[in-house]
């Protein structure tokens, strides 16, 4: 059993393109995070402990939403290429 590998290369412009994008997006929604911890604290008075855990919660939402963005990005654009 001979195992013939198969010839795939990776597609630089599709990986920059999303990465870009990525960080981009990234920066928008980790400060979006971070702002909106400190706002709705200081809104509703949950003081510094409450800030803490919504801009914690936040982050993780933004971790998620960053991940499905890069999942959906390499769907749209393929990191490989078969030769």
């Amino acid at each position: 059993m001979t195992a013939t590998p198969t010839g795939r290369r990776i597609k630089w412009q599709s990986v920059s393109t999303v990465l870009s994008a990525a960080i981009l997006i990234g920066a928008e929604v980790f400060g979006a995070a971070f702002a909106g911890g400190w706002a709705l604290a200081n809104l509703f008075g949950l003081g510094n402990y409450g800030e803490y855990v919504l801009t914690a919660l936040f982050f993780l939402a933004g971790v998620v939403v960053m991940a499905a963005f890069i999942r959906n990005g390499m769907r749209v654009e393929p990191f490989v290429a078969a030769d």
